[in-house]
């Protein structure tokens, strides 16, 4: 049986067998003796999107992790980096620092911020995340073309990524065939957070899932 850690585009935790490119956390959310989620779904403002493999080390998923023999933070898989940050979460400073110094960075340019905070940037996502509570705002088709790619979008529950002036349908596997944006119904959700749909605009480049065309 699949464990209940696949984080979907809009935040919500599945239990599927896609483990996809990256895994991450918001704390410790499960309890490592039934290797099942809690009621709480973060426990941490800090929500991260780490590399699957680091130094070797070993994990035992959902499992104790921790040195003092508890569990440790909770293990989530998303098919990709587009997907994690629709979520709501960020690259990690430990494992992918590259990657959030360059999101930082963007966040900084984006918002005129010298030296910004993490914490700041933690708590600007909080807010906004669907999954935390953020509102979510609703954008025309009009504006689907303004949108910078790794943003993502959706039509009730169908989730769609932008890239390249097209949508690519979202699953837990893969990314389906590309529409045509005018293909879309006139009111969609934004799932991208605002703050890191301006980071995408200011030039962070998020790493694709294969199966996204021409990525």
């Amino acid at each position: 049986m699949s464990l209940q850690n696949r984080v979907d585009p809009f935040g919500a935790i599945e239990a599927v067998s896609a483990r996809g490119l990256f895994t991450g956390n918001r704390g410790v959310i499960h309890n490592p003796d039934t290797k099942t989620l809690l009621k709480r779904r973060w426990t941490t403002k800090t929500w991260i999107v780490c590399n699957c493999s680091f130094r070797d080390r070993r994990r035992d998923v959902m499992g104790r992790n921790a040195r003092s023999g508890n569990a440790g933070w909770t293990e989530l898989f998303f098919l990709d980096e587009v997907t994690a940050l629709a979520a709501g979460h960020r690259p990690c400073f430990y494992c992918r620092r590259p990657a959030a110094l360059a999101f930082l960075k963007c966040f900084s340019d984006a918002f005129r911020i010298d030296a910004p905070k993490v914490t700041e940037l933690d708590k600007r996502l909080h807010e906004e995340r669907r999954a935390s509570g953020g509102a979510v705002p609703t954008i025309s088709n009009a504006q689907l073309a303004g949108l910078p790619d790794g943003a993502m979008v959706a039509v009730g529950k169908n989730a769609f990524a932008l890239q390249g002036g097209r949508a690519l349908p979202w699953s837990f596997e893969t990314y389906g065939k590309p529409l045509m944006l005018t293909q879309l119904p006139a009111e969609l959700d934004l799932l991208t957070p605002p703050t890191t749909v301006v980071v995408l605009r200011s030039g962070y480049q998020p790493v694709w899932h294969p199966s996204a065309t021409g990525a």
